[in-house]
């Protein structure tokens, strides 16, 4: 839990940090697709980190 917790404010501080430096002259409909898809981006890895913890909390019998 930890970890993903971790994660999410990492990756959240560095999509922020590219964003700004890499799109300061773009459109603002260029940083507003930017920001949509690296807003949704971080739940691919997260739904990896959730299903790795549930499958190695389940007891084998």
């Amino acid at each position: 839990m930890v970890f993903l917790v971790t994660f999410v404010i990492v990756y959240a501080f560095a999509a922020m940090v590219i964003g700004d430096l890499k799109l300061q002259q773009a459109s603002n409909l260029v940083r507003f697709i930017y920001f949509a898809i690296a807003g949704l981006l971080w739940v691919i890895p997260a739904g990896a980190i959730i299903w790795w913890m549930e499958k190695g909390g389940k007891t084998r019998t």
